[in-house]
């Protein structure tokens, strides 16, 4: 299945609710994100910290066309997929 544009936004909009969680852990660093689908667009917030006291973060964004299709591609064995063209 290719991804083009009008299919991401049919996975995204049939696909609503759906939330996958992923961590990273380095040397230095550590990172957990919860991605989630909702109204059409996919949400990501992101918490970590690094080796630094004061480094503690919280971040949250819209993924941009590129980090939402390498979502839906890594994604897509879980994903409802009926009805997509």
């Amino acid at each position: 299945m290719r991804l083009t544009k009008d299919v991401r936004v049919q996975l995204l909009e049939q696909n609503e609710g759906f939330s996958t969680r992923t961590s990273y852990t380095a040397k230095n660093s550590s990172e957990d994100r919860t991605y989630t689908i909702t109204g059409g667009e996919l949400h990501v917030h992101a918490t970590g910290n690094t080796s630094w006291a004061d480094s503690r973060y919280t971040n949250d964004f819209i993924a941009d066309d590129e980090q939402t299709h390498r979502y839906l591609f890594d994604n897509l064995q879980q994903l409802n997929r009926d009805d997509v063209i």
